[in-house]
C-alpha cells in the first residue's frame, strides 16, 4: 500500500510537500476520506449487501463519537510524531461542528482524522491500518 501514494504522486506529477506546512484541517479533511474508505472496504469485504445498508452501517463507525472512542483507546500507543499530528487536529479552531456530536467528541474526532491524514500523506499506510485495527479491536466497533 505504501507504493500506492507514491504511484499516485508520480502519475499526477504531484510535488513533494513538507507535511508540516499543511493545516490540521487539511490533514483532517483527507483523513476523513481515507478513514471512511477503510471502513467501507471492511464492510464491503464482509459480503455483498445493498448500498443503502452499507451506508447506514458505515455511518455508525465514521461518526464523531466512534472516532473519539477509537483515538482515546489507542492514544497510549501513538509515537511522539503521531501524538503531535493528533493534538494539532484536536486543538484546531473549528469553524463548524458535526451534527449530534459533543464538542469534546468533535475535537477528538478531528484529531483522529488529522492523524489518519498525516499517516496517509506520509505513506505510512501499514501503520495507519494497524492503528485503525487496534482502535476497532479495543472499542468493539465493527464487531
Amino acid at each position: 500500500m505504501e507504493e500506492s501514494i507514491r504511484y499516485l504522486k508520480k502519475q499526477f506529477e504531484l510535488p513533494e510537500v513538507d507535511i508540516r506546512t499543511y493545516s490540521p484541517q487539511v490533514l483532517a479533511y483527507i483523513g476523513d476520506g481515507v478513514y471512511e474508505l477503510v471502513i467501507r472496504t471492511i464492510l464491503v469485504s464482509r459480503g455483498n449487501r445493498q448500498a443503502n445498508a452499507l451506508h447506514k452501517t458505515a455511518s455508525r463507525y465514521v461518526k464523531a463519537s466512534a472516532q473519539a472512542k477509537m483515538i482515546l483507546a489507542i492514544q497510549e500507543d501513538l509515537t511522539e510524531e503521531e501524538r503531535y499530528a493528533y493534538r494539532r487536529g484536536r486543538n484546531a479552531k473549528a469553524f463548524s461542528m458535526a451534527k449530534n456530536a459533543t464538542m469534546s467528541d468533535y475535537r477528538h474526532a478531528t484529531g483522529f482524522e488529522a492523524l489518519i491524514g498525516f499517516l496517509y500523506l506520509t505513506g505510512q499506510m501499514q501503520r495507519m491500518v494497524d492503528l485503525i485495527k487496534m482502535g476497532i479491536d479495543r472499542t468493539a466497533e465493527l464487531s
